[in-house]
């Protein structure tokens, strides 16, 4: 018996990053949904009949400028039905202005991944330990 794969949503409001992260992300063996935030956000895409539908363990999101109208949306999509179990992952190339506008955070895991590009190792090994600490 296999275990079934892990499934890891990427919430980005650049296409060539969730590419980026999609592409990496399946080397390493996870299974990625993925939504452009924009296209939340204009209500072409929804969040509870794309990546919510999936049930993944972590979703990957990052906070872009401007960065408290994307932190309210952060805090938004963890209300919703089928994210609330769900283990975060925030990226931001800014995190001191996410501290700025959330000092209090200890209920909230964050992993701030500054400048780009990214450090797809530390994203990955941010993903697993989320997963482990959802086990």
């Amino acid at each position: 018996m296999t275990d079934a794969p892990i499934v890891v949503g990427v919430l980005n409001s650049s296409d060539d990053t969730v590419e980026m992260l999609r592409v990496y992300l399946e080397s390493e063996g996870f299974v990625v949904v993925s939504a452009h935030v924009q296209a939340i956000r204009r209500g072409d895409q929804t969040v509870e009949d794309g990546i919510a539908a999936h049930k993944p363990a972590v979703i990957i999101y990052d906070v872009a400028p401007p960065y408290d109208r994307a932190w309210t949306f952060y805090k938004h999509l963890r209300t919703l039905e089928g994210l609330r179990d769900c283990r975060w992952v925030i990226t931001s190339t800014n995190p001191s202005r996410l501290k700025e506008i959330e000092p209090d955070s200890r209920d909230l895991t964050i992993f701030e991944v500054i400048g780009k590009p990214y450090d797809l190792q530390e994203i990955v090994g941010a993903v697993r330990r989320e997963i482990a600490r959802g086990d």
